[in-house]
């Protein structure tokens, strides 16, 4: 205790007892938590109430992995789709490069030309970004790519160094490390990605392993990043909750005790528990800048955090988007359903049909009156997404005149009045419906069907 140095901390401005070191901890068996993780039960979410502060740097930003974890869980991309989503995130980042950088596999032909091709874009944001196994043979693929930053995986927990590498701790340590070199030895930047952090020996192994990184980022003069995989979604943002599973408890660790700087730790993580948004929130609060994402959250399993709902924390956040432009989410979405062929569930916030319909009749109702009552914000401001009302016996003919209005976009001289002749028809077979016993909503498909052939008898081109 007396050998610890007394220091200013910038953040606070209140002096701070230097805290201990940590070796790395070389243990002959796996430590599996079985405590918190028993395979046969639920995990178990278990509290010490240790409180740590909050930190919110002063830039944070999005990284995106939409084309490489993202890739992992859907058929591939092709290399024309790859470019079109890569241009749509330069446009989304805005001037400022919210969306900082984006990463790619290498290991095919076409993965390659991908990558190629974004890069002669010339952008600044988001940097096109590898990521590779920790082998020698897959770092010669970024060497020959000419990539100035890798991602490299180091899995960190027992569960993947003993049963999946077959190594223990040290015999991790030193061949990561020595991938790591081989990249600083060319000027290559390094991303590790701690695998499966939320159920590692943090202070047996983690923080020893940072330290190393870090002594190397000193020694090269070279950024190394540290990405921080919460692989299973383990991870919980409750204050007081224990290691390895809590969020804020990894960030202040990693800043505090291995001296990783803000810039340098990122946030990937996935919706197992449903804990991705609110766990990658929790990150930047408490210091990490940033935070890795994929579209609509496509990813492994139940999927990564969704890059459209990092866009709007953000917001929430700052009280501004910084220079991000959202309304390229709704083209995306629309991207993706029309050319990709990917489906995106109704109930999706944001991007999905219905994130902003209103069923309910009295919620219709209040809707018809004023939106901001039913709607989470302007969403035809920020998405270009009106809000709507779905249709029903309750809706009368003003409600079907809203739904065609806003469903189809109409505007000023081309909207439809809730007294013409299609919306008098509609109601018509509306109530007949409702007559004969049916209690659900019509459903959009059904609407545009329904608008499609009685605006072709009308002489009109809504829906055509």
């Amino acid at each position: 205790m007396e050998n610890r140095r007394v220091m200013m901390n910038k953040k606070t401005n209140l002096l701070q007892l230097e805290e201990h070191m940590y070796p790395l901890v070389n243990v002959e068996n796996p430590n599996t938590f079985r405590n918190l993780f028993p395979y046969t039960e639920i995990p178990k979410i278990a509290f010490n109430d240790r409180i740590v502060p909050h930190c919110m740097p002063d830039d944070i930003w999005i990284t995106d992995t939409t084309f490489r974890d993202g890739q992992q869980s859907r058929a591939p991309y092709t290399t024309e789709q790859i470019v079109t989503i890569y241009d749509y995130l330069h446009r989304l980042g805005g001037p400022e490069g919210r969306i900082r950088a984006s990463e790619f596999f290498l290991y095919s032909k076409k993965d390659r030309e991908a990558v190629e091709k974004c890069m002669e874009r010339g952008y600044e944001f988001p940097e096109v970004t590898s990521w590779i196994r920790a082998s020698k043979k897959d770092f010669e693929l970024v060497r020959d790519m000419g990539m100035r930053e890798t991602g490299i995986l180091v899995s960190c927990s027992d569960y993947h160094i003993f049963y999946k590498l077959k190594m223990n701790r040290a015999q991790a340590m030193e061949h990561y490390l020595s991938v790591v070199k081989e990249c600083l030895e060319i000027g290559v930047a390094v991303r590790c990605h701690l695998e499966d952090i939320t159920r590692a020996d943090f202070y047996g192994y983690v923080i020893p392993f940072c330290l190393e990184l870090m002594k190397l980022k000193q020694l090269y003069g070279i950024p190394i990043k540290v990405r921080c995989c919460d692989t299973m979604g383990y991870g919980v943002n409750y204050p007081g909750a224990v290691l390895p599973r809590a969020v804020q408890g990894i960030i202040y660790g990693l800043m505090v005790h291995a001296g990783v700087p803000s810039e340098l730790i990122e946030w990937h993580g996935h919706n197992d528990f449903y804990k991705a948004v609110s766990n990658s929130t929790t990150a930047w609060i408490y210091g990490c800048c940033g935070i890795n994402t994929s579209l609509f959250g496509i990813g492994e399993r139940t999927g990564n955090t969704p890059l459209e709902a990092m866009v709007f924390e953000y917001a929430q956040l700052r009280g501004n988007l910084g220079g991000m432009d959202p309304t390229v989410i709704t083209e995306l979405a629309e991207y993706y359903e029309k050319e990709i062929g990917y489906h995106i569930p109704e109930r999706t916030p944001f991007v999905g049909a219905n994130f902003n319909v209103t069923r309910a009749g009295i919620h219709a109702d209040g809707l018809l009156k004023n939106e901001e009552i039913y709607n989470v914000f302007d969403t035809e401001k920020f998405l270009n997404r009106p809000a709507e009302v779905s249709v029903s016996n309750t809706s009368g003919a003003a409600g079907i005149a809203h739904w065609i209005n806003t469903h189809y976009h109409l505007k000023n001289n081309d909207q439809i009045d809730k007294n013409s002749e299609l919306v008098t028809m509609i109601k018509a077979y509306v109530d007949k419906e409702y007559d004969e016993g049916r209690v659900t909503v019509m459903s959009n498909k059904e609407l545009e069907e329904l608008v499609r052939e009685l605006s072709g008898r009308l002489g009109l081109q809504i829906g055509k």
